[in-house]
């Protein structure tokens, strides 16, 4: 879209600049035109909004739409990268391939798996039992561990040679280093952060779903105009299927040239993070605690419950605001998303940030002195009562089952 004043219609009447909210017009003396003053616009600050169109009453002020570009080339396929870190392929890939054969239904296509790395032709193997149809895989030393330069030059040789029609990738670490990188040098879209996918029966388009404004609203995002159209997506959100060692699937083992694969970094070594407690992300069962528990004294009421479950323990944002739990421990859409077995919820309200990352755990205990509390609209059990009374109740009992 571009902007501009007529200057034979202007009269420097002003109410552009009224109309401004970002300051970005402004009144001049002109001579040689009828008024000898006229509107002129800073582009720096202009943001297209159209206000000063609406404002201007000699229709002096005209906004023109261009034409878009589109890359639409004839794009076909569902991608997944697949992860590896230390050659062991990352769940959140799984999950991807699960979500990928439903979309790849709708549109009546195939499901393929990217995999970099060095001797990994059993982990291909791997990925087809997991769903995928194809797996490209390049296999070069120089692909042994992550490098953002490395990786994204293959990648997009890859989608150049392909092109596919989708092409997913974890929200991890890697995956967003990696994949804007990606889609900026193949001029594609790219959704950050999904928490929902799925194709539009019409059109045939993936739409696109993630928090948006704080998490207060779920956007869903289209890219109509581009290929491959591109996605990351949060650890532990899509569901992964199970491994069928019958499915049949193809390795298709690709050579890149020595020049794409040199990178101006150089990786000195990988340092193991030690988790004394268990892993938030891997963990079956979960329990959080929030603002509800008034204390950071009383979290103990929350560690002894997972400590007799063999669970790991969680926080809403409000506690980790708090300063009541470190930042690791947070669940929810700025911090881990997770879909254990079990999730307990204790006086945690469940507001919409929570929600989004523990939504889609299997069973969901709320326990909250609220029975209005949202967190009860998506919970499997819902307790209403006084949490410094029923969570040792439930600690004990659970302690005397399973000692048995």
């Amino acid at each position: 879209m571009s902007i501009q004043i007529i200057v034979t219609k202007c009269t420097g009447c002003g109410l552009c600049v009224k109309a401004c909210l970002f300051g970005a017009i402004k009144i001049v003396d002109k001579k040689g035109l009828p008024a000898g003053r006229q509107a002129i616009i800073d582009f720096h600050k202009c943001n297209l909004c159209g206000a000063c169109v609406d404002a201007c009453r000699l229709k002096a002020i005209i906004i023109e739409k261009k034409e878009v570009k589109k890359n639409v080339p004839e794009a076909r396929g569902v991608w997944v990268f697949a992860e590896q870190k230390k050659g062991k392929l990352q769940t959140v890939g799984f999950e991807l391939l699960g979500k990928a054969q439903e979309l790849a239904k709708k549109l009546s296509t195939e499901v393929s798996a990217v995999l970099l790395g060095h001797n990994m032709e059993q982990q291909a193997k791997e990925l087809i039992s997991r769903g995928a149809d194809t797996v490209y895989l390049v296999d070069k030393e120089e692909l042994t561990n992550y490098q953002s330069e490395p990786y994204t030059e293959v990648l997009v040789k890859l989608i150049r040679k392909y092109k596919p029609e989708i092409f997913l990738c974890g929200a991890t670490t890697i995956g967003r280093s990696l994949i804007s990188r990606v889609a900026v040098k193949i001029n594609a879209g790219l959704t950050a952060d999904c928490t929902g996918l799925d194709i539009d029966p019409g059109k045939k388009i993936l739409l696109q779903t993630r928090p948006a404004f704080g998490g207060n609203i779920m956007a869903t995002i289209i890219t109509p105009n581009h290929r491959p159209q591109m996605s990351t997506v949060r650890h532990k959100v899509m569901k992964e299927l199970e491994p069928d060692k019958s499915r049949k699937g193809k390795v298709i083992k690709e050579d890149v040239e020595s020049s794409l694969l040199v990178s101006r970094t150089k990786l000195l070594d990988i340092v193991e993070e030690i988790e004394s407690t268990v892993n938030l992300s891997e963990a079956d069962i979960i329990v959080s605690g929030g603002r509800g528990l008034r204390d950071p004294k009383n979290f103990s009421l929350v560690q002894d419950l997972a400590k007799t479950l063999g669970a790991a323990v969680g926080s809403s944002r409000a506690a980790v605001d708090a300063g009541w739990m470190p930042y690791s421990h947070q669940v929810g859409q700025t911090g881990r998303t997770v879909c254990p077995k079990i999730y307990f919820a204790i006086g945690i309200s469940g507001q919409i940030q929570h929600l989004v990352g523990m939504q889609s755990s299997e069973i969901i205990v709320a326990i909250n002195n609220d029975p209005s509390a949202p967190i009860f609209e998506v919970a499997t059990y819902g307790i209403v009562g006084d949490l410094f009374e029923i969570i040792p109740a439930l600690t004990k009992k659970f302690k005397e089952v399973l000692k048995k």
